[in-house]
């Protein structure tokens, strides 16, 4: 029997590219197998989706807040922060049935204020503020503009005023260079101490839940990296973690 040249060859490049695709699946599958956190039961305990709302936009945003005095006024520059802003809607996207945004910060866990509107409520601040959009546009805008802050913040502000009875006022201002146009402006009030608790509460016990699944995974990489590399787990145990490198 003859065979064609380089045949031979061909058919072992053949054998070692079968084998290199099977190593790449089974990489790929312990990759994905290590990557596929699942949140979700920790996310459905959020106290925010008791009364049937569900989560739209969930984001940090560049805020600069203020305190105002009742007989001075607010302060003429505040201190900017990371607030994480949660919008929340009910009832179908086309037809909303009610808003709710929360704002809460990481370097204050009892910094907790809400807005919350329904078509009623939004009907009133579009004649105050001669707003052009409808209730059902109402989230898309607020997103877009929280979005504007993060991209552009030199050009979009997010102002919000702390009055000391609790109530608080989020504005939108835009940067024309040559004046700034207030674009939106949103009614805010500080949540009850319970809501308070109830949210610190589900908020430690996120992390922690994230941190145990995190360190299960921990634990299924050291399993597979033992078996694929045993060397390579005994330098990754002994170099210590590098935290907050100064470059």
């Amino acid at each position: 029997m003859s065979f064609a040249p380089g045949a031979t060859g061909q058919g072992q490049n053949l054998m070692r590219s079968s084998g290199t695709l099977e190593e790449q699946r089974s990489v790929q599958s312990n990759a994905s197998f290590l990557d596929a956190f699942d949140f979700t039961a920790i996310e459905e305990m959020d106290p925010s989706l008791a009364e049937g709302h569900r989560v739209v936009y969930d984001r940090e945003v560049p805020f600069e807040l203020r305190v105002q005095d009742a007989e001075i006024g607010p302060q003429e520059v505040g201190t900017l922060e990371a607030i994480r802003c949660k919008i929340l809607a009910l009832g179908e996207e086309q037809s909303p049935q009610h808003c709710r945004i929360e704002l809460t910060s990481e370097n204050d866990l009892f910094f907790h204020y809400t807005h919350s509107v329904d078509e009623h409520g939004f009907r009133a601040m579009q004649e105050h503020q001669k707003l052009m959009i409808d209730f059902p546009d109402y989230v898309s805008v607020v997103i877009k503009m929280l979005n504007n802050c993060i991209k552009e913040p030199h050009s979009y502000l997010a102002v919000f005023v702390m009055q000391r009875d609790g109530n608080a006022r989020l504005d939108f201002i835009q940067n024309m260079e040559y004046k700034f146009v207030e674009l939106l402006s949103c009614d805010f009030v500080a949540s009850p101490e319970e809501v308070v608790r109830q949210q610190i509460t589900f908020r430690y016990n996120s992390v922690k839940s994230r941190l145990a699944l995190m360190q299960a995974r921990l634990q299924d990489i050291n399993a597979l990296v033992k078996v694929k590399n045993p060397s390579l787990l005994l330098q990754l145990q002994k170099t210590p973690p590098r935290v907050g490198v100064k470059r």
